[in-house]
């Protein structure tokens, strides 16, 4: 068996097969649904995912002990892993199978009511910020993910330097750099650390008949500053419903200089990497910081 990753379509029939025989039988879809940057989406008879990595990831037991808790406690459904599996070389790596959530990825799904998926994900933020229990804190295996934000001023650093040498139309450079500046200089979360998606962006999205239907890919969760998880306002909402969604999460200046600090340096970091290798998230990328620039 190939244990490269991301996994073909042959290996994972292949993994199917071999971990989990009762479903040997299922059809599997050959062309991959949108997965991200980090994971691979497949479809497994009429109402299962299969989700592989595209790149090594021994975190990912981690992630699945909390998706399973957290199942039950949020306002929407999320992909709770049925079974998981190891794959990629000496079996390193972790695989799920969960249900198909209903939906469609907010990137695509019409949304003709941006103040009522205001609230709906302002519903979910609040209800991870409420949870009690411990958890995984912000390092390398999430990307950072409610780390302060300074941790990530290097790669900001040299996301404006790539851009500069290689332009994007429509980018205002100096204006992004200058949201990074400020939100750099706004203070730094100073409450207890709260549970957080940590990759809000539209494609983590599902909507259904105009409403938020299911939050997906939770990699990046943990507990830190809140600040991450306001992603939305700037990779998705409306100008409007992005002042429904701050007042709904009752936010400070200091935390919303911080989110679009966030918004800013995900476009800068991501844009460069994806503009040729993941269009959609390109373009996802170059929203976060032409709106998070219109925003200061």
């Amino acid at each position: 068996m190939d244990d490269a990753l991301p996994p073909s379509p042959a290996t994972i029939r292949a993994l199917i097969d071999e971990q989990f025989p009762h479903w040997a039988g299922l059809p599997l879809d050959p062309a991959p649904m949108e997965g991200g940057s980090d994971n691979l989406l497949y479809r497994l008879g009429d109402d299962l995912v299969v989700r592989v990595p595209r790149h090594p990831n021994p975190h990912g037991t981690r992630e699945d002990h909390w998706l399973r808790l957290l199942g039950r406690v949020l306002p929407v459904p999320i992909p709770v892993p049925l079974v998981g599996g190891t794959c990629g070389p000496n079996r390193l790596s972790f695989w799920t199978i969960s249900r198909l959530l209903p939906g469609e990825d907010a990137t695509t799904a019409p949304i003709p009511d941006h103040h009522a998926v205001a609230r709906d994900l302002a519903a979910v933020v609040l209800a991870l910020r409420s949870l009690p229990w411990p958890g995984p804190e912000p390092g390398p295996e999430n990307g950072g993910r409610g780390a302060p934000l300074a941790t990530r001023d290097e790669e900001v650093r040299n996301a404006l330097a790539a851009l500069r040498a290689d332009p994007e139309p429509g980018i205002d450079l100096a204006g992004a750099a200058a949201v990074w500046r400020d939100a750099l200089a706004a203070p730094p979360h100073d409450g207890a650390p709260v549970w957080l998606h940590g990759d809000l962006l539209p494609g983590n999205l599902l909507v259904r008949d105009g409403r938020l239907s299911a939050v997906i890919d939770w990699g990046c969760l943990a507990v830190g500053d809140p600040a991450v998880d306001l992603l939305p306002a700037w990779t998705l909402l409306s100008p409007a419903a992005r002042a429904t969604f701050r007042a709904a999460l009752d936010v400070d200046d200091a935390t919303w200089r911080r989110g679009r600090g966030w918004a800013v340096s995900f476009g800068l970091v991501a844009l460069p990497y994806h503009r040729t290798r993941t269009p959609g998230l390109a373009r996802v990328a170059h929203r976060a910081i032409v709106t998070a620039v219109s925003d200061l």
